[in-house]
C-alpha cells in the first residue's frame, strides 16, 4: 500500500543479526476460539448510522496551545490563527479539540511557535461602570466610553503552539484487522476531533426568547405577576442569559435580590471626582437617574447579574430572554409528555432524515479529510443481526406465560410466588374513582392471581377542608388521622407521602390514580404489590430446569452496579452509588440493593462504596451483597461472580477494570482469604448514538435483535442487544462490552442470559431495554431519593414529578435495606 503522498509504507528490512545470537520467534500457536452454541435464532438485515470510513496512512503531529481564559474562547482563538499566520505555518489546516491539542497533517516548520492573535470580544459579559445599579465603577467613565468599549472591544491572546508526538495512523487499519497496536487510542482520538460529528437527531428544550416576565408566567402557568412563585422562579432563570435595556447588553443571571425594587438598596458613587456617593433604591435610580418608566417591577425583586457577592440589579420588566438557550432544569410531567410526542420520529422518518444529512454534508469537499486522505461512504452501514427467541415464562401452578413482541398478561394466571396482604388501610385524597368500589375489585382480583388480600383496617377520607392546602401539610394531617385509629394520590401528594411511610415507619406504600378501573389495570397494580412484599410473579422455565449454562450448575451471583446523580443544574444533589445483587441462587430472578451516597463523582463514588476496611469489618456494599447471597442460597458461596457496570464511559473502562474490579476481589478476600471466584465484568451503555432500521420496513427492529458484527470491535467482545419493543419513537439498543471473562461464556450463551435478564423485572409485564440488575439500580436512586429529601423540599420536587431538587443531605440513609432487598 501506499500513503497519500506515494511514498511506499513497506518496513526496510531489519539488520544482521550479529554471530551466535538466536532470534527469538514468536508463539504461533492461536488461543482456541469459543465456539457458538447452536441456538435458535432468526437472521436479519440491518442498516446502522454509522458510516463506513476509508483512509491511507499519514503521521499527523501534535501541538498544545495555552489555556484561554473563558469556555469556548479557544476554537475562536485558533480561527482567527489560522488564516491570520498562514505564511507562518505553511499553510496547514488545523484539527482543534477546543482544550490543549491541536493536529496538524505533516509538521511546523518549527517546533515551538508563539504567535499573537487578536480577537473581537463582542459580549464580554461585564458590567459598565455605573450601566446599572449596585456594582461600584471607579470615577471618571461616562456612558459614551462604554458603549463604544462594548461595541469595539477587543481581547488579545499569546498562543504557543509546542511540538507534542507524532502519532502514526497506521495504528487505525491495525486496528481494524483485529491487530493490537500502543497508538490505536491516540489515532483514534485524533479522527474522533476531525470528524467530531454523530449520524443521529438530537432534541432538546430552549428557552422562548422574550421579557423574563413573560417567561415566568407561562413557565408557573399563573396570569399575573403578584402570583408568581419566586422561589421556584429563582431555580428556573439561574445561569440563563438576558438582555438588559437600554444597553443591550448580555449578562448572565445569578439569582433575585432579597427584596422588591423598591427596597433594594445599593450604594450609587457620585461622578464629580470626591468619591461621594449615597444609598438609593434601585427603583429610585432607574426612574430618576435614568428616566426610565417602570411600569410593574417596583413591588417585585430585581434580576441580579455579575458576581453573586457583589451582584448587580436589574428590574424586571428591563430583562429579556435571549435565544437558543438550553433548558437543563427539570421538566413536569405535561411538558415531557409533549416534548417525547414532538421530537419522536418513527424509524423509517428518523433514517431518511440522517440519510438526507449524509448526502448534503459534502465530506470530500473538507480539506482536513482531503489531506488526511479520509473517505467517508454516502450510504449507512449493512450489518447483520439475529433476533433470540424470547426466553419462557412460568406463572403459578407450573403454567406456561406465552410472550408476544416482548410482552406477555397475565390473564387466568396466577403469580408463581404469591405473598398475602392482611393489615393494610386505605388513603384517599381523594381519587377520580369510587374507592370502596376499588378495594372490592382489588380484593377479587387478588384472589384470582393467588393473592389473599383481606379487607381493610379502613378507608380514611381527607377531609375535604384540607384540600387546598399545601401537600406536607395534606400528608401531616392525614396521617395523624390514620395513627388515631390504628392501633399503636395526586402526583404532588405521593412522594411526601412515601417518604413519611417508608423513611419514619418502614411502611410499604402503593400509590394509585386510576381513571378507569379495570382487571388489567388491577393486575398491574397487584403484580407491584406482590413484589413489594417479596412475592415473585413469575420465572424464566430455565430457572425451574435448572438450565442457565455456567449459572445454574456453580453457584453464581449477579452484580449490577450503578453511580446516579440529579439533573443537570443541581450540584448539591450527591451522586448515589446502587449495587444490586442477585439472591435464592440457582435463581436469576430475585434481587435485593444496597446504597451509598457521596459527593458528585462517578468513578471516585463506586470504588468508595466497594470494599471499606474499617479495622476487622468492611462496610462497603460488596460485602453486604455477598453475606446476602450466602444467607438466602442455602449458605453457599458464590464461586462465580457477574458484574454488569452501567453509566461509565470508554475512556473510564481501564479503572472500572483494574479498579473497581480489584475493590471486589478484594472484598471476596476479606471474608475468606482462601476464596477465589471467578469473575466476568460486563458495561452495559445507553448513552451512545448507534441505531439500527431495518430497510423497506417501518417498525422498529423486533425485540431480541443482536448485532455483533461490522459496527462492533474488530478483536474485543462486544455486541448491541434491542432487548424490547420500540412502541414510540427509534429503539436504541444498548450497548455490551465484555471487559473481563474468567467464566469462559462463548458469545451464544452470554448474549442469551443477557436477554433472559431483560424479561425478569417483576413490576413488569414488557421486556425492559437492559439488563434488569441495571434497570434496578436507577428504581434504587428514586427511593433512596425520597429518603433522603427534607421532607419540605418533596413538594416542589413532586410538582415536576421528577427527584432531582437540591437540598441538605444527611450523612447516613435511614434503614431500609430490608424494604429494598424485598422490594425488587
Amino acid at each position: 500500500m501506499e500513503s497519500h503522498n506515494g511514498e511506499a509504507d513497506d518496513l526496510p528490512p531489519p539488520p544482521p543479526l550479529a554471530a551466535g545470537v538466536e532470534p527469538l520467534k514468536a508463539d504461533e500457536t492461536k488461543a482456541p476460539l469459543k465456539l457458538r452454541s447452536p441456538i435458535i435464532s432468526i437472521t436479519i438485515t440491518c442498516v446502522s448510522n454509522p458510516c463506513p470510513v476509508s483512509f491511507l496512512y499519514f503521521h499527523p503531529h501534535t501541538f498544545i496551545t495555552n489555556a484561554v481564559d473563558r469556555k469556548g474562547s479557544g476554537r475562536k482563538v485558533i480561527e482567527k490563527l489560522q488564516p491570520t499566520y498562514a505564511v507562518e505555518h505553511a499553510n496547514k489546516d488545523f484539527s482543534y479539540d477546543g482544550e490543549k491539542s491541536l493536529f496538524t497533517i505533516g509538521a511546523l516548520p518549527q517546533v515551538k511557535n508563539e504567535f499573537t492573535v487578536v480577537v473581537d470580544d463582542v459580549s464580554t459579559g461585564k458590567t459598565p461602570a455605573n450601566g446599572s445599579p449596585g456594582n461600584d465603577s471607579p470615577p471618571g467613565s461616562d456612558r459614551k466610553r462604554i458603549r463604544r468599549s462594548y461595541n469595539y472591544n477587543t481581547k488579545t491572546y499569546k498562543v504557543e503552539l509546542s511540538f507534542a508526538a507524532k502519532i502514526p495512523m497506521s495504528a487505525i487499519s491495525q486496528a481494524l484487522r483485529g491487530q493490537e497496536s500502543e497508538h490505536t487510542q491516540e489515532a483514534i482520538r485524533v479522527i474522533d476531533i476531525i470528524l467530531r460529528q454523530h449520524s443521529d437527531v438530537s432534541t432538546t428544550m430552549i428557552v422562548k426568547p422574550g421579557p423574563v416576565i413573560d417567561f415566568l408566567l407561562a413557565n408557573q402557568k399563573v396570569s399575573d405577576p403578584s402570583m408568581i412563585d419566586w422561589a421556584k422562579a429563582k431555580r428556573a432563570l439561574k445561569n440563563l442569559r438576558i438582555k438588559t435595556s437600554p444597553a443591550n447588553q448580555e449578562q448572565k443571571i445569578v439569582g433575585l435580590s432579597d427584596r422588591p425594587c423598591r427596597e433594594q438598596l445599593f450604594t450609587l458613587k457620585h461622578k464629580n471626582g470626591n468619591g461621594d456617593s449615597e444609598v438609593i433604591t434601585v427603583f429610585d435610580y432607574f426612574v430618576k437617574n435614568r428616566g426610565i418608566e417602570l411600569q410593574y417591577s417596583g413591588d417585585l425583586p430585581c434580576i441580579s447579574v455579575g458576581k453573586p457577592k457583589r451582584p448587580t440589579y436589574f428590574p424586571v420588566e428591563l430583562c429579556s430572554l435571549l435565544p437558543l438557550q438550553r433548558y437543563t432544569k427539570a421538566l413536569g410531567t405535561l411538558q415531557r409528555s409533549s416534548l417525547v410526542e414532538k421530537s419522536r420520529q418513527k424509524p423509517q422518518e428518523r433514517m431518511s432524515v440522517l440519510y438526507d444529512v449524509l448526502q448534503r454534508s459534502n465530506y470530500d469537499a473538507e480539506p482536513m479529510l482531503k489531506a488526511c486522505g479520509i473517505t467517508i461512504a454516502r450510504s449507512f452501514t449493512e450489518v447483520d443481526g439475529r433476533v433470540l427467541q424470547p426466553p419462557k415464562l412460568k406463572a403459578g401452578n407450573g403454567e406456561d406465560i406465552f410472550t408476544h413482541n416482548g410482552r406477555w398478561n397475565f390473564n387466568n394466571k396466577r403469580l408463581i410466588r404469591a405473598s398475602s396482604v392482611e393489615k393494610w388501610a386505605v388513603v384517599n385524597f381523594p381519587a377520580r374513582c369510587n374507592v370502596r368500589d376499588l378495594v372490592r375489585d382489588l380484593i377479587k382480583c387478588g384472589g384470582m392471581k393467588g393473592i389473599m388480600v383481606e379487607a381493610p383496617f379502613d378507608v380514611f377520607d381527607e377531609n375535604p377542608s384540607m384540600r387546598r392546602s399545601p401537600s406536607v401539610r395534606r400528608v401531616e394531617d392525614m396521617f395523624e388521622q390514620v395513627k388515631t385509629k390504628l392501633p399503636g394520590a395526586p402526583k404532588f401528594l405521593v412522594w411526601p407521602w412515601k417518604k413519611k411511610c417508608l423513611a419514619e415507619f418502614g411502611i410499604v406504600t402503593q400509590c394509585v390514580a386510576p381513571t378507569r378501573v379495570n382487571d388489567q389495570y388491577l393486575t398491574n397494580v397487584l403484580l407491584k404489590i406482590n413484589a413489594k412484599l417479596g412475592g415473585m410473579n413469575s420465572l424464566l422455565q430455565i430457572e425451574t430446569s435448572p438450565a442457565i449454562p455456567l449459572v445454574s450448575k456453580v453457584p453464581t451471583i449477579i452484580l449490577g452496579m450503578d453511580v446516579s446523580h440529579g439533573s443537570p443544574g443541581y450540584s448539591d444533589v450527591p451522586s448515589i452509588a446502587a449495587v444490586v445483587s442477585s439472591r435464592e441462587w440457582p435463581l436469576i430472578s430475585k434481587y435485593r440493593a444496597s446504597v451509598r451516597t457521596h459527593p458528585k463523582m462517578e468513578m471516585i463514588d463506586m470504588i468508595d462504596s466497594l470494599f471499606n476496611p474499617r479495622e476487622t469489618e468492611d462496610d462497603g456494599l460488596i460485602r453486604e451483597c455477598l453475606i446476602d447471597f450466602y444467607t438466602s442460597s442455602g449458605k453457599r458461596k458464590p464461586d462465580q461472580v457477574i458484574i454488569f457496570r452501567d453509566g461509565v464511559s470508554e475512556s473510564q473502562f481501564n479503572q472500572v477494570l483494574n479498579i473497581e474490579l480489584l475493590q471486589i476481589i478484594e472484598a471476596c478476600k476479606f471474608l475468606d482469604e482462601k476464596w477465589n471466584p471467578k469473575f466476568t465484568l460486563i458495561i452495559a451503555q445507553k448513552n451512545h448514538h448507534t441505531k439500527f432500521f431495518i430497510p423497506g420496513k417501518p417498525d422498529n427492529v423486533p425485540p431480541g435483535t443482536v448485532v455483533d458484527n461490522k459496527v462492533c470491535h474488530p478483536r474485543n467482545f462486544d455486541f448491541y442487544m434491542c432487548s424490547h419493543a420500540g412502541m414510540i419513537g427509534t429503539t436504541r439498543p444498548t450497548h455490551y462490552h465484555i471487559l473481563h471473562d474468567e467464566i469462559g461464556f462463548n458469545p451464544d450463551d452470554l448474549q442469551e442470559l443477557v436477554h433472559s435478564l431483560s424479561y425478569v423485572y417483576q413490576r413488569s409485564t414488557t421486556a425492559i431495554s437492559v439488563g434488569v440488575v441495571c434497570f434496578s439500580c436507577m428504581q434504587v436512586w428514586y427511593v433512596s431519593v425520597v429518603v433522603q429529601l427534607e421532607i419540605e423540599k418533596l413538594e416542589w420536587m413532586a410538582s415536576f414529578d421528577y427527584l432531582g431538587v437540591g437540598t441538605c443531605w444527611s450523612d447516613d440513609l435511614f434503614a431500609f435495606y430490608t424494604l429494598l432487598r424485598i422490594g425488587l
